[in-house]
């Protein structure tokens, strides 16, 4: 997760300065400071703190990302962006769509990481992951007995709902995951078929 935010906030670090709130350094250094503080409290076990932490430092980025894809939008119909700048900042947009979506399931799903771990093997959830419906006996032959979704299953939950609009091979049966997942989609939506495509019309 501490690599996806990095790699998000770097993505918006690129963004054109008119197409960020404030400076683009802004928001790497806003969730370097939540960061630190939330990666401390989670070694040292302070797991209300670390989650206050976590979550603050999610919805800072979501506002600024957010924010980004409304001033693109506003700026689509005045013809103010070169087409190659408006394919960069959507991809970029589409990208960390991506990877903000895949910290917030990762979050979220099944009471965060810290109760993951705690109860060891994953069998509740908000999203039905295929190793949860395997029976008992097949799971122990496969190794899969203690299997507990980790930050790559959920990055590969996201891309499917970024590319596909739809979860593929993972159920959601939470109404806060459905919730979410039309989110992402509405903003890959909006970024591909909206803003890329009228880069493409204009070259």
């Amino acid at each position: 997760m501490v690599l996806a935010i990095l790699a998000i906030c770097v993505l918006y670090y690129f963004l054109p300065e008119h197409l960020t709130v404030g400076p683009g350094w802004l928001l790497l250094v806003v969730s370097l400071v939540l960061l630190i503080p939330t990666m401390l409290t989670h070694r040292t076990g302070h797991i209300n703190l670390n989650e206050i932490f976590a979550y603050l430092s999610l919805s800072v980025i979501t506002v600024g990302l957010v924010a980004s894809l409304t001033l693109l939008v506003m700026r689509l119909p005045q013809h103010k962006d070169a087409p190659v700048i408006l394919l960069e900042a959507a991809s970029a947009l589409w990208v960390a769509n991506i990877l903000l979506f895949a910290c917030w399931y990762w979050k979220l799903d099944g009471g965060g990481p810290n109760q993951r771990d705690e109860k060891g093997v994953h069998l509740d959830g908000a999203f039905l992951f295929p190793q949860m419906t395997m029976d008992e006996q097949l799971r122990i032959r496969m190794g899969e007995h203690e299997w507990s979704p980790g930050f790559v299953d959920y990055l590969f939950l996201a891309f499917n709902t970024s590319t596909a609009f739809s979860p593929t091979d993972v159920p959601v049966l939470s109404r806060w995951a459905k919730i979410l997942m039309v989110v992402q989609s509405l903003i890959s939506l909006t970024t591909v078929a909206l803003l890329a495509a009228r880069a493409v019309n204009i070259l």
